[in-house]
């Protein structure tokens, strides 16, 4: 690894991610290895699996999962408001842990404790049965989906005017396997008209 992230201006990546997502907490585990090898700065926003699912045709058992999936979301986009992008960063880490290291529902324990271990007010829970913050949550959405068009989830991920869906990973890339699949990936995003890389999943999401 031959560049370290102090060599030169950092260049800015902007990560959509709902909480919900084993997925993206994954891939941004992943970017956060990597900015530690290359010059790059995350910068979080808010995507909603349940606004993106709301007029799908998806199974009864995923639509009962995405009922819960309002609550962490409004919280995250609550706290994004107060306190501005880093600090959601920071609640992002703490609830991702929470849900899926220590496998926790996002009940109101479980939000409060993670906004006050990022520093922020465990009031702003209440948020998760409001409705007040869904047009900010949806505008968040629809400012990241637009970018990669509607047949994606999350997360989504934006650098030098190059955006994409994913990479969907497992387990977490460290060192320089991390490093080496950056590299890769932005490499083909930057490349226009390239639009799909897949195969099938053949393992669940590994959280080390």
């Amino acid at each position: 690894m031959s560049q370290t992230a102090s060599e030169s201006a950092r260049t800015p990546v902007d990560f959509w991610f709902d909480p919900l997502c084993p997925w993206a907490w994954i891939t941004s585990r992943w970017v956060l290895e990597v900015a530690k090898y290359r010059p790059i700065e995350p910068r979080w926003h808010v995507m909603s699996l349940a606004v993106l699912n709301e007029d799908k045709d998806i199974s009864e058992d995923y639509r009962k999962l995405l009922k819960d999936a309002w609550g962490p979301v409004r919280v995250c986009i609550a706290a994004e408001q107060k306190y501005g992008g880093e600090a959601l960063g920071r609640l992002y880490t703490e609830l991702g842990t929470r849900r899926h290291h220590e496998r926790r529902k996002f009940d109101r324990e479980m939000l409060e404790e993670a906004l006050t271990a990022a520093g922020l007010d465990p009031a702003l829970a209440a948020a998760a049965e409001s409705t007040d913050y869904d047009e900010a949550l949806r505008a968040s959405h629809k400012d990241g989906i637009d970018r990669v068009g509607q047949e994606v989830g999350t997360p989504v991920i934006e650098v030098e005017g190059s955006a994409f869906f994913g990479p969907v990973v497992t387990p977490i890339p460290r060192g320089e396997d991390a490093v080496r699949l950056w590299d890769g990936v932005t490499l083909a995003a930057s490349v226009d008209g390239f639009f799909e890389l897949k195969r099938s999943r053949t393992r669940d999401p590994i959280f080390d």
